[in-house]
C-alpha cells in the first residue's frame, strides 16, 4: 500500500502560523517525520512554529531545489512508495506554485501515491482578490525575463493580452529586483493601465494598492527585498 504525499502550505512571511493556517494543516505537520523541502533551515523554523511535538532531530529532510537533478527526484518518494506518508513544504505560501514541487507531485501520480493538498495562504490568489481586477479570467506568468529589453517586451505583450482578453495578468519578481521591475513597468506600460501591488501579504508589513501607471509615477513605493505580487489590467472590473 502506498503512502500519501501531503502538500503543506507555509506562512508567507514571519507571521504567526495560527493566523494563516487551519488547525487541520498543523495537525498533519505534527504527524509526519519526513518532508521534501527547498531549504532545511527554513523548514525547521516553520515546523517549530507549527508546534511540532516530536523530536526535530529525528525528522528526515529531502532537498528539492533548482539544483536537484531530475533523475534523482523519484528517490525523494521512496518512503511514500513503501507506504509511509510524507509532506512537501515550500519556502512560502502554497507548494507547487512558482516552486519545483509540481514535478514531485507529477511523479507521485505516476507512482499511484495519493496526493492531498492542505489549506493555507496563496499570495497569488490573495493578491488577485484584493486587486479589484477580473477574478474569472486571469493568468499567472511566474517570473518575467531579467534582461531589461526582454522584460519590457513581455510587459507590453501581457498588457496587450489583458486588453484583448479582459484578462488579469499576474507575475512576481525576486525581491531584490522589485524596484527595477517597477521602474521598467512605469517606463513601458500605458499611463491608463492599472497596476496592483500586493506586498508582504498576511504580515504586519502588508501593503496592497491599486491605481493607474500614471498615478504610480507620482509616488513610487520602495519594495526592495519585500515579497511582492504584481497584477496589471487594461480594464475596470464591472
Amino acid at each position: 500500500m502506498r503512502g500519501t504525499l501531503y502538500l503543506i502550505p507555509s506562512t508567507i512571511g514571519n507571521d504567526n502560523v495560527n493566523h494563516t493556517l487551519p488547525q487541520k494543516t498543523l495537525e498533519v505537520v505534527n504527524k509526519l517525520d519526513e518532508f521534501i523541502v527547498e531549504d532545511i533551515r527554513t523548514a525547521r523554523r516553520f515546523i517549530i512554529k507549527a508546534g511540532y511535538t516530536g523530536k526535530i532531530d529525528n525528522i528526515k529532510f529531502n532537498i528539492l531545489n533548482k539544483h536537484t537533478r531530475e533523475d534523482t527526484m523519484p528517490d525523494l518518494l521512496e518512503s511514500a512508495r513503501a507506504g509511509k506518508s510524507i509532506g512537501i513544504i515550500p519556502e512560502a505560501g502554497c507548494p507547487c506554485i512558482a516552486d519545483p514541487g509540481a514535478k514531485i507531485v507529477a511523479l507521485a501520480h505516476q507512482a499511484e501515491i495519493k496526493v492531498r493538498p492542505l489549506t493555507g495562504p496563496s499570495s497569488i490568489l490573495l493578491a488577485l482578490i484584493a486587486s479589484g481586477f477580473n477574478g474569472q479570467n486571469f493568468v499567472f506568468h511566474g517570473y518575467l525575463p531579467i534582461d531589461k529589453k526582454q522584460q519590457q517586451k513581455k510587459l507590453k505583450d501581457i498588457e496587450k493580452k489583458s486588453e484583448q482578453l479582459n484578462q488579469t495578468q499576474i507575475f512576481m519578481e525576486t525581491p531584490y529586483r522589485n524596484n527595477k521591475l517597477i521602474e521598467n513597468m512605469l517606463a513601458s506600460l500605458s499611463p491608463s493601465t492599472m497596476l496592483s501591488i500586493a506586498s508582504e501579504i498576511t504580515t504586519n508589513e502588508e501593503y496592497i494598492e491599486t491605481k493607474s501607471i500614471e498615478k504610480w509615477k507620482k509616488q513610487v513605493p520602495d519594495l526592495h527585498k519585500k515579497n511582492t505580487v504584481f497584477l496589471i489590467c487594461n480594464y475596470q472590473a464591472k
